[in-house]
This record gives C-alpha cells, sequence and structure tokens, in this order.
C-alpha cells in the first residue's frame, strides 16, 4: 500500500499476485520492482490511459529485456526444411544447474545479449529454458564409421536451437550437445559427462586461436546430475556454436533411402547458406563438390601443421563448410611421428595422423556419390566429373601442405628443393624423437638469433644430428627474399608456442571431475588463447609431459 496526493493506492505485490498469476508464476524480482514502480508512478499521477502510454512503453520494454530467453534474435532456416530432416525435440530439463563457463566474447561476436546470458545462462544453456524463437530439434544423418555404414545416426544427444545472424552477417547455429535423449538416441540416455564438455570447450577455442576453420564453444554448465558410463560422472551440457552442423552423412542419410529430392533440398539449402556464389555456375552441384573439396583440401594442411588429430574421421563428423568438428578422442602429437594414434577406438590406425589426409579423400568420395544423379543425368558423365575432383583433391591438399610447410620454416619463395627440405626435417624429427611444436618454435627463435641454435638443437635426442640439416636450411635461406627480422616474425606467427598439451588438458578435467575445481580449466584457455606468443609466466605450458604425464589413449566420451 502506498500513499498518493492524499490517496490511498493498492498495488502491494499481494494484490498484483491476486490480479496477475504470470506476476506470481513468472516474474523475477527484479521484474516485480520494475512493474510496482512504473504502476506506483502512474498512479499517484493521476495518469489518464492516454498520458499513461509512455510509461506503459518503459515497463513493457523494461520487462521484454528481462524475460528468460530473451537474449537471442532467432532466424532459423533449417527448421524450415522439409520434416523429415529432423525430429523436433525439447531438451530434457536437469536438476541443479550451474554455469562454468560463458564465452562472453563469442556470445558478444554473435550479438547474443550478454547480460542476459549471464543471469540466465544456466537455465538456457542446460534446456531447462528454452528461449524465445528457439526451434529445437535433432538432426538427421547417416555416416561411415571406421568404414562401416550406418543408414541411420542422428543428433542422439545434440539439439538444435535455432540459428542466430552475427554482427558480421554470417549466420551460425546454436546447438546444446548433452540435452537429453532424441529420437536418434538408439538407447542412450542423451547426456554427455563433465569431462567431455570442458575437453570440446578447450581444444574448439585453441582451434580458433591457432587460426583452423572449428566450431566455438559458447558455453559449460553442469547438470547437477550423475551419468553413467563406465562410472559414474557428473554430468553436464555443452553450448556449440557452427556455421552449421551439415555433414557429408546429412546427405547420406537421404541417398541410402533413395530420396533423390532430400539430396536436392539439401544441396540446395548448403549452396545458399555456405556457397552462395555457386548458385550461379553452369554446374551448381559439380561446383559445390568442388568447393567442399578445396576446404577440406585445406584443413586438414591446417590440422597436420599444428600436429592435430581428429581421432574419428567419420562421415558423419566432416562438415561441408570445412570446420572441424566433434573433439571427442581427439589430441595434439607431441613427439612427431606420422602413425601416432591416440583415439582408443581406433585399434588399426586408421584415423592416424599421416593417414588423414587420405581418409579426407574417401570421405569426399562419399560425398560425390550422393550427388552424382544431380551432378549429370548421364550415370557414366556424372562418375568422370566426380572423380576428376576426387583425384585433383590429393594435389590440392599437397600444395595447401607445402605452402604451409615453407612458411614453418621460414620461406617466402618457392623453389623445387622445398619439399626434400621439409620432409629431411621430420625425418630427422621422428627419428631423434623431437617435439613438433617445440621443434618448430626453436627453429623461428634460431631464424631470428643464431645464439638460439642450442636450443633448437637441444630438441632432438642427439643434439649434432640436426647439424647437417641446419646447413641445408642456412644455404636455401641464403637464396630467399626476407630479411632475418621479417622471418623470425612469420615464422612466429605460424608455430605456435602453445597447444592444448594432452596431459594438461587430462589435468584440467581430472581437477573439475575429482574436485570440481575449474581453476585450471581457466588457466589453460587463457594460455591457449595466445598461442603463439611467448608467455614467460607459462611457460611450463609450453614443455611436453614428462615420461609419467604421457596421454597414451583418448576417449570418445559418449
Amino acid at each position: 500500500m502506498a500513499q498518493g496526493q492524499g490517496e490511498t493506492i493498492w498495488y502491494t505485490p499481494a494484490i498484483m499476485a491476486a490480479l496477475c498469476p504470470l506476476w506470481q508464476s513468472s516474474f523475477d524480482e527484479s521484474e516485480k520492482q520494475i512493474t510496482i514502480a512504473c504502476i506506483g508512478l502512474m498512479l499517484r499521477e493521476k495518469l489518464a490511459p492516454q498520458a499513461a502510454r509512455p510509461y506503459l512503453s518503459i515497463m513493457t520494454s523494461a520487462l521484454e529485456k528481462n524475460r528468460p530467453g530473451a537474449a537471442f534474435a532467432f532466424d532459423n532456416s533449417y527448421a524450415g526444411l522439409p520434416q523429415r530432416f529432423f525430429a523436433a525435440q525439447l531438451p530434457t530439463a536437469v536438476a541443479e544447474p550451474w554455469l562454468i563457463k560463458l564465452n562472453e566474447p563469442l556470445a558478444a561476436e554473435l550479438g547474443l545479449d550478454v547480460e542476459a546470458l549471464r543471469r540466465d545462462g544456466a537455465a538456457i544453456f542446460s534446456g531447462n529454458l528454452v528461449p524465445e524463437g528457439a526451434q529445437p530439434l535433432a538432426m538427421a544423418y547417416a555416416g561411415h564409421q571406421f568404414g562401416g555404414f550406418s543408414p541411420q545416426l542422428g543428433d542422439g544427444r545434440a539439439i538444435l536451437l535455432g540459428e542466430v545472424i552475427d554482427r558480421s552477417g554470417g549466420r551460425f547455429d546454436i546447438q546444446l550437445k548433452g540435452a537429453g535423449p532424441t529420437p536418434f538416441s538408439r538407447r542412450g540416455d542423451g547426456r554427455a559427462a563433465i569431462g567431455p564438455v570442458l575437453r570440446e570447450y578447450i581444444i574448439s577455442e585453441a582451434m580458433f586461436a591457432l587460426g583452423i576453420p572449428a566450431t566455438r564453444a559458447l558455453a559449460a554448465v553442469t547438470t547437477g546430475e550423475p551419468v553413467y558410463r563406465e562410472e559414474v560422472l557428473p554430468g553436464a551440457v555443452f553450448t556449440r556454436v557452427a556455421a552449421s552442423h551439415i555433414r557429408v552423412g546429412t546427405f547420406q542419410y537421404f541417398a541410402a533411402r533413395g530420396d533423390s529430392d532430400g539430396v536436392r533440398a539439401l544441396a540446395d539449402y548448403v549452396i545458399d547458406r555456405h556457397y552462395p556464389a555457386l548458385g550461379e555456375a553452369d554446374n551448381p552441384y559439380l561446383a559445390l563438390f568442388e568447393a567442399v573439396s578445396e576446404r577440406q583440401a585445406a584443413l586438414i594442411a591446417r590440422w597436420l601443421h599444428v600436429g592435430f588429430i581428429h581421432g574419428v574421421m567419420n562421415t558423419d563428423n566432416m562438415t561441408v563448410s570445412g570446420e572441424t568438428i566433434d573433439f571427442g578422442p581427439c589430441a595434439f602429437m607431441d613427439a612427431y611421428d606420422p602413425a601416432t594414434v591416440f583415439s582408443s577406438i581406433d585399434q588399426h590406425g586408421r584415423y592416424a595422423y599421416a593417414n588423414q589426409p587420405g581418409i579426407g579423400q574417401w570421405n569426399l568420395a562419399r560425398l560425390g556419390e550422393t550427388l552424382l544423379p544431380l551432378i549429370d543425368e548421364e550415370p557414366d558423365g556424372a562418375v568422370d566429373k566426380a572423380n576428376a575432383i576426387i583425384r585433383a583433391y590429393g594435389e590440392r591438399f599437397q600444395a595447401h601442405w607445402l605452402a604451409g610447410m615453407r612458411k614453418k620454416i621460414g620461406l617466402a619463395g618457392e623453389e623445387d628443393g622445398d619439399l626434400d627440405l621439409v620432409q629431411a626435417l621430420l625425418s630427422l624429427m621422428q627419428t631423434q624423437g623431437a617435439d613438433f611444436t617445440l621443434t618448430f618454435r626453436r627453429l623461428s627463435d634460431l631464424a631470428g638469433d643464431a645464439a638460439a641454435e642450442p636450443a633448437f638443437a637441444a630438441s632432438f635426442r642427439e643434439p649434432e644430428a640436426c647439424g647437417s640439416w641446419l646447413a641445408q636450411w642456412r644455404e636455401r635461406l641464403s637464396r630467399d627474399p626476407q630479411t632475418q627480422s621479417e622471418r623470425a616474425t612469420a615464422m612466429r606467427r605460424v608455430n605456435p608456442a602453445f597447444i592444448p598439451r594432452n596431459h594438461r588438458v587430462e589435468q584440467a578435467i581430472e581437477a573439475a571431475v575429482e574436485n570440481g575445481d575449474f581453476s585450471l580449466f581457466e588457466a589453460l584457455l587463457s594460455v591457449l588463447s595466445k598461442p603463439y606468443e611467448d608467455q614467460a609466466d607459462f611457460a611450463a605450458y609450453s614443455e611436453p609431459p614428462k615420461p609419467s604425464e604421457r596421454v597414451l589413449a583418448t576417449f570418445c566420451g559418449t
């Protein structure tokens, strides 16, 4: 009760609750205070309805800003495709969501309301609160997994909330991973444990900082519920941002069903969303296949430049946008060995470090198979055109890889012998057990200062073993156009000092799982956000693991 100009004005919370059920059920304390203040002001001033409009507008605006889920301005397109492309599916609520991490710079870049996400993020990113404008769905797709075809996979624990347009006009998916079962769960619980969620957050943001196209991490939350795997683990939900979640396996899903209309609709959608210039091509579907091939060749070359091993390059884990996706058993190589495998489920090394370019080509062939009817009505002609692109992939990859390796050893120009020089260094690194990342970083130091040679030589089991290669390298540099300073600066931009060392990632995860301590997680994220900078206070993060710290196997976490 309040007094206004000698009259008693009734607008207490109790009366408001009786008059407005929304007040009791949905308004939080800040919204209640806004409502009381505005109504009280109007009543005290005895405003006529017309005069009260400005105050009502203020109240409406304030309430709208404070509505849960108002942080997103969704502009959904995938939900407009035929219903057989997905299954509508709401997230399953969890008991006690708690926001571990909100990627505020990314949220701002996406045009989201960061303040609202700070307030409502735990509810939104756990799936407890579906934001206004969202159209939650699980995407349908198939895929070859370790060479064997599964005609129906789909999002078994991921739910696409919708799409937003970022400040640059780009369209991005917002997806919850671990948000509960879907029609594609195949008897799974649809949940995620905290370890895989933190791993994906760390690796995806590290890839971004390294300059490698990849999906991004928007948020991570704990659920307050257990997840049952080989052991009982804390549950969590990961919010992923992607240019899209369309995979080679998405095309395979429709092709396996003989759904040519579905393949065409999907191809048209991908062209419109990711390759709009191709719509004017003489053969847009052939041009699409070539564009995806180019992006994939460039992407995998970038992986190899930093020692990244994806671990599970199934066709359902290969995007048509050219982004790295699904970081389950991935890892970064320590000592250089082209046969390196970390994934516990890759028993035969199918997805080993050096096999990744060939697997990329194999996956592209599977995409090409789905597009054949669109490429040419005459089957033999379609096969010939697709095969030409598949064969050219090897040359595309080699060109991207060698261009990047030239930069890593400080070459701006091109000579025929450059490939031999690069391969000689890699062979030396393999036989001498040299750390991949440190060797190239120390070579960057040596390019700028001859006094750094002892540190570079120390990368090898036998320091004197690098002498012959260094002589060849210096002789080659004598014919290169860059100055010493220019070369050293350029090399430091492509040879990181910091990568997500497997043992550091595991230490951060273990502290969070065992003790609820996220300090190592936060510290690691901070270091990895500046991988090309010397960070003296965090030099230990650049070092390879001690023998007792080596991670021999990584796990998918599903």
